[in-house]
């Protein structure tokens, strides 16, 4: 009875921290560049959809904001993306937090490697033009599996004015050489990319010291994504002295998100929780 107790207050506390979301076109007036695809875009199972050809922006703006904003890339190897688990069903929590959260519906590349990390770049743009009026003043970028490599992209080919203040990575697709995921190496860049091309989108490689704080999660039987994706980068930050925090967890596949299935998820919510206070201070 306790515990039923406890969970239904955390769920009303939960539910008042977050307000209506507010869904934004990243391109309004067309976008800089296109993906070539003429499919209509398709709702899959689990909340997946794909052929994306309009991209938007979720934004859950927190009701008690501590300053935070973090703008989420779901993965989905290129080729679709998984809104919820990685996505949407984690605006409650970052809201409780006080952290204004937004999801990115991104175009697919479909071997037009400009296309996601621009969508990804404006969503920062966008949230950064809105600091004021939802009171934050760092904006992080966060990714899972080919949304990870989303995320280090844009934490590592920004540009002056699309910055992310911070990363977080949850499996993330980091390199294009060895070892990779196949599947969104050939979507990003085809089946035939130069070995300057590998190497520009292996990030691996781009770090520098002016790259933004990392939180990085990964299982090592990640059968999907090698985690030594998240190893290499890992330690590329900190060759390049930037602050990076690493959770290896022994077991838990690839795709794990916010599902409760994952058995270590109270200990990565809790270190990231922990994370982005001492982020914040």
């Amino acid at each position: 009875m306790k515990k039923i107790i406890t969970m239904s207050l955390l769920a009303i506390c939960t539910t008042l921290s977050a307000q209506k979301p507010i869904e934004i076109k990243l391109w309004p007036d067309g976008a800089p560049n296109s993906n070539e695809i003429t499919n209509d875009e398709k709702q899959l199972n689990e909340g997946r959809v794909s052929d994306v050809t309009e991209p938007t922006l979720t934004i859950y703006p927190a009701r008690k904001p501590n300053g935070l904003a973090i703008v989420a890339c779901p993965g989905g190897g290129y080729v679709r993306l998984a809104m919820n688990h990685e996505g949407h069903d984690m605006a409650n929590w970052f809201n409780a937090q006080g952290i204004t959260y937004a999801v990115l519906k991104y175009r697919m590349p479909n071997t037009h490697h400009d296309v996601p990390l621009s969508d990804a770049l404006q969503a920062i743009r966008i949230m950064k033009q809105h600091a004021d009026e939802w009171n934050y003043n760092k904006v992080g970028i966060m990714g899972s599996s080919a949304g990870g490599h989303l995320a280090s992209t844009a934490a590592t080919h920004y540009t002056a004015d699309s910055r992310p203040d911070f990363q977080i990575l949850f499996y993330p697709v980091v390199s294009l050489i060895n070892p990779t995921h196949q599947g969104s190496k050939d979507n990003l860049l085809g089946k035939n990319p130069s070995e300057e091309m590998l190497k520009l989108y292996s990030n691996e490689l781009q770090v520098n010291p002016q790259t933004p704080p990392a939180f990085i999660m990964h299982s090592s039987d990640d059968k999907s994504v090698p985690v030594n994706n998240s190893i290499d980068y890992y330690m590329a930050l900190v060759r390049n002295g930037v602050s990076a925090s690493m959770h290896l967890y022994p077991i838990g596949g690839h795709g794990w998100g916010f599902r409760d299935n994952f058995i270590y998820k109270r200990q990565w919510t809790g270190e990231l929780e922990k994370w982005l206070r001492e982020l914040n201070q």
